[in-house]
Formats: structure tokens, sequence, C-alpha cells
């Protein structure tokens, strides 16, 4: 082990690659009986086995077998407490990302279809248009067949072995899993752990044989009716936000904060913009029980920080308290493989067992997003089968929250530049801006807004970027490439601007929070 780097040089089809993992003062000691510390010449099933069949696991077993190694993937749903259940592709396609959008973009077109009237399409009967949720489901839902479909074919193609089962580990080498064929043993020279996580289920009578979760949203047989989601992180706002948009009573409880973990200002901007679309709120509450009633209605009673108790009536309680990632089921106490509540602490993908790594949401204090996890994996495949060295970026990762009016960001939030720069050392600018589209029908401008957090120093490197405003996502991606190369406030404000666009509001913006200046637009083009 080169004690100046912390790394360990293991041999791999005949190429030395190089695996950074904890420094030595820090490493943590893993017993010699769990684990080989060299792996040269022993013989295995595959050079690699994946446990779990999403994004990040199929990315590295893909990439893997594209550089010439052998390479399988174990994946198996456990369906939820009301019986959902879905095919290969992990959370994201099935359950998350794609069937979100696709049901984001429906509720913006019922927005839209009130728009049309204002540029002049005749819509007749327009304002007895209603949504049909079981066309909208069987839409989705035959999207989704149909990736799952084309990522089996794909994993055939490259000559990736999918196994459908539920693989735990014997040992660090060796996974066992039962299948529709019987038990199934495979022996990997390296393990890749990527089984993500499913959603929390509060502790709480009645939440889990009458709650739902975003597990089962997307595929619900009848339409949720009036709501109550439980929680306002990502999940729980852009589910309340699509359920308002699609004309569902939509209501959204709130523990301590919306957005843990987002810029809060941003955060308090989306709950007004929502509470202005018809969405409510219920601040500082917390569940105590759920009941079904005899006409299949669901009694919730909920208490907030007063200590007084409250109760309502709902068709759906939708619980978005939280995921939790799927180690505990893995008995990875038999490979030595340590967690830390359920994550595990990797170093570039390694965890304390040399031969094991691990990509996506199981990772402690890693976002938890699908192209991270992808890219992870592809870079995790490269270093072990294919000689390069190049390690995964997990800073300045963009992300957006699609809500009805979407919330892009990438870099740090105002609250964390403070904490990690000082007050006095970070600048702020910021704007409210109009949408052309805002104009005609003329809508409030009161929730578009973007700010851009900047170092005082020199150029002033910009270190976060944040915007609320239609097509959020599709600006901040652009930006994200900037930031990545240290883009700086003297850089952003010489960039030209593509009119009338919103994105090029953040090359206009100028005034800083410091200033006291009324930062609301004077003109389209002022």
């Amino acid at each position: 082990m080169d004690n100046k780097s912390g790394c360990f040089l293991f041999k791999c089809g005949g190429k030395k690659n190089k695996h950074v993992v904890e420094s030595s003062e820090n490493k943590i000691e893993t017993s010699s009986a769990l684990v080989k510390q060299s792996i040269e010449g022993d013989a295995y099933d595959y050079d690699l086995v994946v446990i779990g069949g999403g994004s990040g696991g199929l990315a590295a077993a893909k990439e893997a077998t594209a550089l010439g190694a052998k390479a399988c993937v174990f994946d198996y749903v456990k369906p939820t407490p009301i019986g959902t259940k879905w095919g290969l592709g992990g959370t994201c396609v099935n359950v998350g990302c794609i069937p979100k959008k696709l049901m984001h973009q429906a509720a913006l077109l019922g927005e839209a279809v009130e728009d049309a009237k204002a540029y002049g399409w005749q819509i007749p009967d327009a304002e007895n248009v209603k949504h049909d949720w079981a066309a909208m489901r069987e839409a989705v839902q035959n999207h989704i067949k149909s990736v799952n479909w084309v990522t089996r074919v794909e994993l055939r193609d490259k000559k990736v072995e999918y196994i459908n089962g539920y693989a735990t580990f014997k040992d660090a080498h060796t996974l066992t899993a039962t299948t529709k064929q019987g038990e199934r043993t495979v022996t990997g020279k390296y393990i890749l752990i990527a089984v993500g996580g499913r959603p929390r289920y509060p502790e709480i009578p009645g939440a889990v044989e009458y709650g739902i979760t975003s597990d089962d949203l997307f595929s619900l047989e009848n339409a949720p009716g009036k709501t109550l989601v439980v929680g306002a992180g990502y999940i729980g706002l852009e589910c309340a936000g699509f359920l308002n948009g699609l004309g569902f009573d939509a209501t959204v409880m709130v523990r301590s904060v919306l957005l843990r973990g987002f810029d809060q200002q941003m955060a308090k901007i989306i709950e007004d913009s929502m509470t202005n679309k018809g969405v409510k709120f219920l601040h500082r509450c917390l569940p105590k029980s759920v009941k079904k009633l005899p006409d299949n209605k669901l009694e919730v009673e909920w208490s907030n920080d007063k200590g007084e108790s409250f109760t309502d009536t709902f068709d759906t309680l939708l619980l978005a308290v939280g995921r939790r990632a799927l180690t505990k089921e893995l008995n990875l106490e038999n490979a030595g493989v340590v967690t830390v509540q359920d994550k595990i602490d990797a170093v570039n993908e390694q965890t304390n067992v040399p031969n094991v790594f691990a990509v996506g949401d199981v990772l402690l204090g890693k976002p938890e997003l699908t192209p991270v996890a992808i890219h992870a994996g592809k870079l995790l495949a490269r270093r072990l089968f294919g000689n390069s060295t190049l390690q995964m970026d997990y800073q300045n990762v963009a992300t957006t929250v699609f809500t009805p009016l979407e919330y892009g960001c990438v870099g740090l939030s105002e609250e964390a530049a403070i904490e990690k720069y000082g007050a006095d050392n970070i600048e702020v600018y910021h704007a409210y801006y109009k949408p052309t589209e805002f104009f005609i029908p003329q809508k409030p401008i009161a929730y578009c807004y973007l700010k851009v957090v900047a170092s005082l120093e020199g150029d002033q490197k910009v270190l976060g970027m944040h915007i609320i405003g239609p097509q959020a996502g599709e600006m901040i991606q652009g930006f994200a490439a900037a930031v990545k190369c240290n883009l700086t406030m003297t850089t952003l404000m010489q960039t030209v601007g593509i009119h009338p666009t919103v994105a090029e509001e953040f090359t206009r913006v100028n005034i800083t929070k410091r200033s006291g200046k009324d930062p609301n637009p004077q003109s389209c083009c002022s």
C-alpha cells in the first residue's frame, strides 16, 4: 500500500489498476478470515457481480463487458405492502424520475389548455375539460414496460447475464440467491452493491396497512382523489404539485422545513408558488394514526408542535418521509462490509473490503441521483477493467425539483456558502424576472426568481446557482457545466444571453442583496 496516496494495486486482466481507499491512518480493519487481500490468480465465475438492476448497477455491468470483463446482474423487486411490483431498471425507470416527469408534464399540459385560450385557441367546452387518471396511468405504465423490455434486450446484446433473484453475501466473493429455477450461487472477483433504497414508513398505527408511497402512486389503479402527502422533501412536493395540477385536492404535512438540504429561500418561494396554485400546507405537524372508515375513506389524526390534535378524512395517504438504503437485507456481515446507519461509507466507491464496491443511493453522504450513480458506475468499471484512474467527482452536481414551477440548482446554497466561507466573503446576486410566456395570459412574477452565490475574491468564482421558473431543469444543466469549469461572475456577466429566454436572466443578473436595491424587473429587456 502506498502510504502517500492510500492506494491498493490490484492486477486485473494483466493490467495494473489503482483503487483509492481510505488513508492508512483511518483505514477500517477487516478480518482476514472474511477477505482475501490479494485476488491475483483466483478463479471466479464472473469478473464483476452486481447486486441491483438499477441505473448505477446496469451502467457498471455494461461498461465492464464492453471492456472485456464477464459480468452478471442480480435484481429482484420485493412487492410493496399493497402488492406493487415492477420490472428491471430500478427506481428511476419504474417508480421515480421517469413516471414523475411524465405526470409532471401531464399537469403542465392541463395548465396549458387554459393558457391556450388567451392565445386565440378556441377550445369547445374548455370549462368542462377533465383529466382521465386511468388513461394517463396506462400511457405511463406502457412506456415503463417498454423501457423494461429494452433494458433486458440491451443486457443480452452486451452479454451481461441477468439473474432475477435477491442476492445476499455468503462471503466477500460469493453470493447466493433464490430464483425460479432454485438456489443460485455465484462467485465474483469484484462485487458491486447497487441496490438503492426504498421509502420509509412512519411508525404509526395504520401507516403500512393504509398508506402508499411513491412506489405505488404511479401505477395506482384508481384516481387518488383528496390526498394527504406526509413529507416535504422533493418527492413529496413533486407529487403534491402534479396531483394538484391534475385537479386533486392536495395537502402537504411538513414536520420541520421544506426541501431540507436545499437553499431555504428558494424552498420558501416554492411553497408560496404551490400555495398560490391551491396546494395546502400543514406546518410543524406529525401524523399519529390512520384508520379506514366504512366508506373506504381514511381518517388521519395528527398533532402540531403545540400538542394540539386534529383529524380529517382523505381518499389517499401518500407517505414521503424519506428513504432507506437496502443494505440490511444483504447479509453484509458475511463479507465484512461496514455500514453507518444503513449507508456504506465508501472511498471512491470502494468499501472497507477491497474487492467490494458500492454506487448510488447506498453511499453515505453522496447525492442520491440517478445520473450520479450511472456516472460513478461507469468510471468504476473503467478503473477495474480499463486501466483508468479517473475518479467520480461528487461536487457541483446539478439537480431539479419538478414542482409546478421547477427549481433547478447547482453548487452551494446561500446557507452552505455562508457556513463555509463566512457572510462577509460571499456575494449574492439575485433577481425576479418575468418569462415571456407569463405576459399572455398575465401571470404573477412573485415566484420567478434566481440567485447566484459567488466568492468576493478576484473575478468572483461562482459557488452556486439557483433558479425557480418554467424549464428550470433544462437551464441549470448547461450552467452546471460552466460551474464545473470554474465559472466566475466576470465571465457570466460578459456572456451574451439568448433573447427572449428565461436562461438569459442569469447573464443579466447584476443586483446584489448587499446593495439593498430592488431586484424586480423594470422591463422585459432591462
